[in-house]
């Protein structure tokens, strides 16, 4: 039965013919180059709202909307939804498509032509979730901006490359643990929130996909920086394989002066960065040694 019959409870959706019908009216091919892999499974993205936990009472920001899948089902129950589209196209088209398919919500519709590494500010009510099919190319910079940019954003579902969501939910003394993980818990509690198959988007991508829940929590209590610890970070993962003595020694000034840096914090210097936690990490910022004065 076609999505657009309207005897089914959820023929506003769209459906593959709707997306490939969608995509040659305005003569839309998906690129790599913007990570374009449209959902075409009504089922996929009611799945993802309900993940998300969105309620009535949610502004919710999407980032990549496409031709509107996710964009649609979300509308069904956030009291607001602002999308984020970077493709003119596609942006330009995404109002009709929500008139045409879901009339009664469209005044509760926002869309910003943008690059979401770029916005700063939204229109509508402040955003109280995140709700994305993030971009693989891109995903973990523009969530990491949109988490800093907005810190009303309460709750994130975002879904991702499978091996990027290990990444972001990855503990310490893991071996895909990083700096997408530390980074992702300085604002959030991070887990895995269950896998998508490549039969629901359109191309199909050539790999598999992965929900990643995110639940804002306080930051770090700290006298450092976010900007001070995150450079401790990128330090200790850039050599990874080195101790935290060797990684760190470019940061500090000398091996030296890491060595008294983590001493400071209370770690054992040939410890590597992969078992520190992002407090461990914040404890190391608040230690760095002061630079001599000449």
């Amino acid at each position: 039965m076609s999505s657009t019959d309207p005897s089914t409870p959820d023929s506003h959706l769209l459906g593959a013919s709707d997306i490939r019908e969608l995509a040659a009216t305005l003569g839309v091919k998906p690129t790599k180059q913007r990570g374009q892999n449209f959902v075409i499974d009504g089922n996929t993205v009611r799945r993802i709202v309900r993940a998300a936990e969105v309620t009535a009472e949610d502004a919710v920001v999407e980032v990549g909307p496409g031709l509107g899948s996710l964009t649609l089902a979300l509308l069904d129950v956030a009291a607001h939804v602002t999308a984020v589209e970077i493709d003119p196209l596609l942006a330009q088209h995404l109002p009709t498509t929500i008139g045409a398919r879901l009339p009664a919500r469209a005044k509760d519709f926002d869309l910003v032509l943008s690059d979401a590494m770029e916005v700063t500010q939204l229109p509508g009510p402040p955003p109280t979730a995140l709700v994305a099919n993030l971009p693989y190319n891109v995903a973990v910079p523009v969530l990491l901006h949109m988490l800093a940019t907005f810190p009303s954003i309460e709750r994130t579902l975002v879904m991702v490359q499978s091996e990027v969501a290990d990444r972001l939910a990855a503990k310490p003394g893991n071996k895909v643990y990083g700096v997408p993980s530390v980074k992702a818990n300085w604002y959030a509690d991070v887990k895995r929130a269950g896998a998508i198959g490549r039969n629901v988007f359109w191309p199909a991508p050539n790999v598999d996909s992965g929900l990643v829940s995110l639940i804002r929590r306080e930051q770090p209590r700290t006298t450092a920086t976010r900007r001070e610890v995150f450079a401790v970070v990128d330090a200790a993962f850039a050599q990874r394989r080195k101790t935290l003595r060797a990684a760190l020694a470019g940061w500090a000034g000398s091996p030296a002066a890491a060595e008294e840096a983590l001493a400071g914090a209370g770690i054992d210097h040939k410890l590597r960065g992969e078992m520190l936690t992002v407090e461990q990490f914040a404890a190391i910022a608040e230690h760095k040694p002061k630079a001599p004065v000449l």
